[in-house]
C-alpha cells in the first residue's frame, strides 16, 4: 500500500479496477434499470389500455410521454438539489417516488388518476437520471470511466428488454387485458424497492465529500469503507484541501461550461425526440407496415428488435467507449443512425417491405445504442465541476425529456399527417443536428474529472495502489 501523499480524487482516478467498483455499478444500475421499465413498459400497456377506455390519439400520445414531461421537472429539479445537499439525500427519495408511482399506477380507476401516477413517478425517474450517473462517474477511475458509467447505462437495455418479456408472459398465460396492463406497470415498484435498500447502505460520493464539503477525513473514511480497503483510512491524504462550491450564476455565465451545457442538453434532446418516439410508439409502426400483426405479435417484433440490435450496441459501446473516445462514439452514433432514418425517409415503398424495414430500422437501434443513447448519458457526467455535476447533467437529462416528450406526443399525430417515411425523414434531421451540437463538447476519453471542469488541483498524483479493491 502506498504511503505518499495523494488526493481523494486522486486515489479514485488511478485505482484499479475492484470489487468496489462492481457494487457502485450496480447500485446505481439498478435504478437505471428501474428507468428503463418504467419509462419503456408504457408502449406494451397502451396496447391493452387504449380500447379499455377508447383512447383517441392524442390520450395515447399524452399517457405514453407524461412521465416524460414529469422526468424534465425531476431531473432539473433534483439534480440541483444533489449538488446542494448531496447525492445521498436524493437519490433514496427519487427510489421511493419511483416506487410509489409504479404501484399506484396499477391501481388507477380512471385515465387521470394514471396521468398523476405516471406523473410522480417520471419525476423520481428525472431525478435518478443525474445521480446514477455522476455517482458512478465520481467513483470510476479515468481509464475505465466510460466503460463504468456505460454499464450503468447498459441497465436501459435490461430494461428494455424485460418490459416486453413480462408483457408476453403476461398474455400467454392467458391473464385479462385489463389486469395484464395493471401487472404491466405495477410490477416495476418491485426493483425500485430494491434500489431504496441498496442505496441506503452506500456512502456519501467522496469526491463531493472532499472537494465540495472540504470534509477530506470523512471522505478518506468512507472511501475506505465502500472500497473495502480499510488500510487507506492511514494512508497519508492531503487535509488541507478547501471546499470548492460554484454558485448556479457563476455556473452558467461561464462561457465553457454554457458550450457544454449547449453540446451535452442539445444532443441529448435531439436523440431522445428519435429514440423516445420511436420506442414507445413502436407497435404503431409495426401497425403501419404490417397491419395484421396481432398484439402478441407487435410486442414480440418490439423484442427481437431491442434484443438483435439494441442490446449488441449496448455491450459494443461500453466495451469500446474509452479507446474509441465518448465524443467519437456519438458522432459516429449520430451519423449511421441518420443515414437509417434517411433510408426509410427517401426510398419508396421502404414501410412496405416488411424484412428490408425491419433491418434499416434495427440498425437505427444498434448505432443508437452504439453510440449517442450511450454517450449523452455518459459525457452529461464527466465535464462539470464536482459542485454543479449533477445541475449540468440534470439540465441536460431534463432537456432530453422534453425531446421525449415531443417525440412521444407528436409521432402519433406525425404518422397520421405524413405517414412513417415523413415522420423518419423528420428524425433524420433530427440526427443531423445531433452532429452539429456534438462538436461544441471536449474529448473526455483518459482525462480526468478534474482536467475536464478545470478544478483546482491541490495534491500531486497518487500511486496505481491507493485503492484497489
Amino acid at each position: 500500500m502506498a504511503t505518499k501523499t495523494a488526493g481523494i480524487s486522486d486515489a479514485l482516478n488511478d485505482a484499479q479496477l475492484g470489487l468496489f467498483h462492481l457494487r457502485a455499478v450496480i447500485v446505481s444500475g439498478m435504478g437505471f434499470f428501474t428507468d428503463a421499465y418504467d419509462l419503456f413498459i408504457i408502449s406494451a400497456a397502451l396496447v391493452l389500455i387504449t380500447p379499455e377506455w377508447g383512447l383517441n390519439k392524442s390520450m395515447v400520445g399524452l399517457l405514453g410521454s407524461t412521465a416524460l414531461i414529469a422526468a424534465f421537472v425531476g431531473a432539473f429539479l433534483f439534480g440541483r438539489l444533489a449538488d446542494v445537499y448531496g447525492r445521498k439525500k436524493i437519490y433514496g427519495l427519487v427510489a421511493g417516488m419511483m416506487a410509489f408511482g409504479a404501484l399506484a399506477s396499477a391501481f388507477s380507476p380512471n385515465i387521470w388518476w394514471l396521468l398523476a401516477f405516471r406523473f410522480i413517478m417520471g419525476m423520481g425517474i428525472g431525478g435518478d437520471y443525474p445521480v446514477s450517473a455522476v455517482l458512478m462517474s465520481e467513483y470510476a477511475n479515468t481509464k475505465d470511466r466510460g466503460k463504468l458509467v456505460g454499464l450503468v447505462f447498459s441497465m436501459q437495455a435490461v430494461g428494455l428488454v424485460t418490459g416486453p418479456i413480462v408483457a408476453l408472459a403476461l398474455l400467454g398465460a392467458g391473464i385479462p387485458s385489463d389486469l395484464a396492463w395493471r401487472l404491466m406497470l405495477g410490477l416495476g415498484a418491485i426493483p425500485a424497492g430494491a434500489v431504496i435498500y441498496l442505496r441506503s447502505r452506500m456512502p456519501e460520493s467522496p469526491r463531493y465529500v472532499a472537494r465540495v464539503q472540504g470534509k477530506v477525513k470523512e471522505a478518506q473514511e468512507s472511501l475506505a469503507q465502500f472500497s473495502g480497503v480499510a488500510s487507506l483510512k492511514q494512508v497519508e491524504i492531503d487535509q488541507s484541501t478547501r471546499a470548492q462550491r460554484m454558485t448556479f450564476s457563476e455556473f452558467i455565465r461561464n462561457p465553457k461550461f454554457l458550450r457544454y451545457l449547449v453540446g451535452t442538453a442539445g444532443a441529448w434532446f435531439v436523440f431522445d425526440y428519435a429514440y423516445y418516439g420511436n420506442s414507445i410508439s413502436m407497435p404503431l409502426v409495426l401497425s403501419t407496415v404490417s397491419p395484421s400483426l396481432t398484439p402478441i405479435a407487435k410486442m414480440a417484433w418490439t423484442l427481437i428488435i431491442f434484443a438483435v440490435a439494441a442490446v449488441p450496441g449496448y455491450i459494443l459501446a461500453l466495451t469500446k467507449m474509452d479507446k474509441i473516445g465518448h465524443r467519437k462514439l456519438q458522432l459516429i452514433g449520430f451519423i449511421f443512425m441518420g443515414l437509417a432514418f434517411g433510408i426509410i425517409g427517401i426510398v419508396p415503398h421502404m414501410t412496405t417491405l416488411v424484412l428490408p424495414f425491419l433491418i434499416v430500422f434495427g440498425a437505427s437501434y444498434f448505432f443508437a445504442e452504439f453510440g449517442p443513447n450511450t454517450t449523452t448519458f455518459v459525457m452529461a457526467a464527466e465535464v462539470y465541476p464536482t459542485s454543479m455535476r449533477t445541475t449540468g447533467h440534470g439540465i441536460s437529462a431534463g432537456v432530453a425529456k422534453v425531446g421525449a416528450f415531443i417525440g412521444v406526443f407528436v409521432f402519433p399525430i406525425l404518422q397520421k399527417a405524413l405517414g412513417v417515411r415523413g415522420t423518419l425523414f423528420i428524425t433524420f434531421v433530427f440526427s443531423i443536428v445531433g452532429v452539429l451540437v456534438t462538436l461544441l463538447l471536449p474529448e473526455p476519453s483518459q482525462k480526468s474529472l478534474e482536467e475536464l471542469s478545470g478544478e483546482e488541483q491541490v495534491t500531486p498524483k497518487a500511486s496505481h495502489d491507493v485503492v484497489n479493491g
